[in-house]
């Protein structure tokens, strides 16, 4: 059973910047996907194992970095310029393969972290 570990949530300001963390067990593509409230899991960003190529929803482009430790099985999702529609719960998804098409698809990964909560106050 693959455990995913997430940590790094909590409220800031708009402008601000956090750092979420993410443990895994095992290698995997990992990915960060979001919740907030009344509305549908949505991506946010993934990065592949091997090669280490990442994707980013457009609506955190430019604002938003992943990265991995790969000799940690750790990612990491660096947020910076934080606005107060980035609220939300982030979780964390691993993937034991991955369609490049199909990576903004929570139903692609195998895994799920039990969430982190990030609040933006405006």
């Amino acid at each position: 059973q693959v455990q995913l570990v997430e940590s790094g949530g909590g409220q800031v300001q708009a402008g601000g910047s956090l750092r979420l963390s993410c443990a895994a067990s095992r290698a995997y593509h990992m990915g960060w996907f979001r919740q907030a409230p009344g509305k549908e899991r949505e991506f946010v960003a993934t990065i592949t194992w091997s090669v280490g190529d990442t994707y980013y929803a457009d609506s955190v482009k430019g604002r938003f970095a992943i990265s991995r430790d790969n000799a940690k099985n750790t990612v990491y999702l660096q947020m910076n310029s934080l606005k107060p529609e980035d609220t939300a719960v982030y979780y964390c998804a691993a993937a034991l393969s991955l369609r490049t098409t199909r990576i903004g698809t929570p139903t692609e990964y195998d895994y799920w972290g039990q969430g982190t909560q990030v609040t933006v106050s405006s």
